[in-house]
């Protein structure tokens, strides 16, 4: 079973980008992380990662015929894409939506998802072990 774990705008800069808020993590340690957790969970993972709305898309269709789950952190377009949440709204395997600050902390225009409301889980805040508790949540939802 594949999980594809898509990172939206600026998520390439993460552990040089604010620190303060997003921490010293790189994206190539979530991605470590991400395999690793896959690993023990017997899931595979297929990690992606654009600053452009219209990739991002397209990974959420392809993820609807080679992918079994979605794990997104869509960054700003969180708050801005219905394009991305109808792709979302197209597939049909669990969905987890992932914020590595707190968003609710953080300004009012943060506080609006369109992902919310098609994703199966929501996890925020927990640094980037979000993105191991979000692999971890689908696989659960997969198995039941």
């Amino acid at each position: 079973m594949t999980v594809f774990v898509l990172n939206g705008p600026n998520l390439n800069l993460l552990g040089q980008r604010q620190p303060e808020i997003y921490g010293r993590e790189t994206l190539a340690d979530v991605e470590t992380l991400c395999r690793e957790t896959a690993s023990g969970l017997g899931l595979a993972v297929r990690c992606e990662q654009s600053n452009h709305e219209g990739q991002l898309v397209d990974w959420i269709h392809e993820a609807r015929h080679t992918g079994q789950g979605i794990v997104i952190n869509a960054g700003a377009y969180t708050h801005t894409s219905v394009a991305i949440l109808d792709a979302l709204n197209a597939f049909d395997g669990p969905v987890i939506e992932i914020h590595i600050s707190n968003v609710h902390r953080r300004e009012a225009f943060r506080h609006h998802s369109y992902i919310s409301g098609r994703a199966d889980g929501v996890i925020v805040g927990c640094g980037v072990q979000g993105y191991a508790l979000g692999l971890q949540r689908v696989a659960t939802l997969l198995r039941s």
